[in-house]
């Protein structure tokens, strides 16, 4: 029975990908947690913690062990947590003789800790997937629409004259910063845990233990800290937050697509699929789902983001509860954020765009959009603050006489004596004032393209 949209089979596919689900079911999570209590005692054998043939004896019996969900679920109803009854049914499975060095000197968060960083490092593979694509989409759209003029807006009024190539290359800009943040996140936050019943490695010896997490680091893969960690959760909380982060650029970009897809702006709209964001009374309607989607869970990662700051305020050697918020906010937050990527892959890749309405809405309110490039072109002439108020006056008129900018302009004689009529024909064209819009799309491609060359066919520390 699923209580979460996350799980519903109604709903799930909105909010999420199989291939992300897969990586945080009980059955992944029980086999990384049994993954890290057989690297552990291969650890423990290299440094000569256990006997030798301890390590491949545990590490053989664990790979076949077969383990009971419902007693493992009552279990640990019971004692709270799920190691103590994992262990006793790993025990059960292993040789008598080897079974009694199955979670030598470890605690319980050491082997929950280790289980969520590798599912965590194997959900952010997923996450780097889904930004690579995104960023080939968004390389095409900047690239074709590098010279489409359009409307830009501030507080949703027309302000000046952008590309559409260029509102592409903004997103695209954020997406390359997000990619860079993961190359960093990689080496810094998937840090290997080993620190026994309060993190000092006691029931080890003084050098055992940091040689055996030093070892265990190696057998996961993982980065091996200067000190233990489970009560420093820095780490975890940054990775939150950077899906909260990917999922404020993703939000941006579906709330600008849910707007320029409304009829009275008409400039793009979702790849048409039959019966996708019909309504059930309005056959007329066509909605952009995707990006509804992605915008509701934009609010939902940011959520989870404070959940991980949240359980960074840790008591003493051992947390007494706020470690418990990341067993929400971790699988949600993946879920959720790979769910939001697929969507608006979607979404982009076969992004409709209305070049024609964007021309038309850029016409649409007959020169006002460059009063500001009238007024620079105007103030060499006659100062900048002259300038100003006379095309605010202008612009003022315009409006309430429904008039073009040009026209207004034209009544001024002293104007047109200090600017030929060309000149000022030239100045209210929007076409003229678009910037250095299409220079600094070419940058963000450039960018793009570098970074792709300088990664290589596979990003390190993945």
């Amino acid at each position: 029975m699923a209580v979460s949209a996350l799980d519903s089979r109604v709903f799930r596919n909105l909010f999420g990908t199989e291939q992300i689900r897969n990586i945080f079911t009980d059955e992944a999570y029980v086999r990384y947690l049994i993954e890290t209590e057989a690297a552990l005692a291969r650890a423990e054998c290299y440094v000569g913690v256990i006997p030798s043939e301890a390590g491949e004896a545990i590490t053989i019996a664990l790979k076949n062990a077969q383990i009971d969900f419902d007693r493992l679920s009552r279990e640990t109803d019971i004692v709270g947590y799920p190691i103590l009854p994992l262990v006793q049914q790993l025990v059960e499975a292993t040789p008598a003789e080897m079974a009694k060095y199955i979670h030598w000197g470890a605690t319980t968060q050491d082997i929950m800790d280790n289980a969520s960083i590798l599912q965590i490092r194997e959900g952010l593979q997923m996450v780097r997937r889904e930004l690579d694509t995104m960023v080939d989409i968004l390389q095409r759209l900047s690239s074709e629409h590098r010279d489409t003029p359009m409307a830009g807006r501030t507080h949703l009024q027309h302000a000046l004259p952008c590309t559409f190539g260029y509102k592409c290359a903004v997103f695209l800009s954020g997406i390359l910063r997000h990619q860079q943040r993961l190359d960093e996140i990689a080496n810094r936050c998937l840090l290997v845990q080993f620190g026994g019943a309060a993190g000092t490695l006691a029931s080890l010896g003084s050098h055992e233990g940091i040689q055996v997490r030093a070892q265990l680091a190696k057998e996961l893969s993982l980065q091996d800290p200067p000190i233990t960690w489970h009560v420093a959760r820095d780490n975890i909380a940054e990775i939150l937050n950077f899906l909260g982060l990917i999922g404020g650029s993703l939000g941006k970009i579906a709330y600008d697509i849910i707007i320029m897809s409304s009829n009275e702006l008409g400039e793009v709209s979702e790849p048409f699929v039959p019966h996708r964001g019909a309504s059930s009374t309005m056959p007329q309607k066509r909605n952009p789902i995707s990006s509804e989607v992605v915008l509701a869970t934009s609010k939902l990662l940011r959520a989870n983001a404070g959940l991980g700051l949240d359980a960074m305020v840790a008591d003493f050697e051992r947390a007494s509860g706020p470690w418990h918020l990341e067993w929400v906010a971790i699988p949600e937050a993946f879920v959720l954020c790979v769910g939001a990527l697929h969507q608006m892959n979607f979404a982009l890749s076969g992004l409709v765009v209305n070049v024609q309405n964007m021309h038309r809405n850029l016409y649409s309110t007959r020169g006002l959009i460059v009063g500001e490039a009238v007024m620079m072109g105007l103030a060499p002439v006659l100062g900048r603050q002259k300038a100003h108020d006379l095309v605010y006056e202008a612009c003022k008129t315009a409006i309430e006489n429904d008039r073009s900018l040009l026209d207004v302009l034209h009544d001024d004689a002293s104007l047109v004596e200090n600017l030929p009529k060309e000149k000022l024909a030239s100045l209210c064209d929007p076409l003229n004032y678009l910037g250095a819009s299409q220079i600094m799309v070419d940058r963000v491609l450039q960018e793009a393209k570098e970074r792709k060359t300088s990664r290589g066919p596979e990003s390190s520390g993945q």
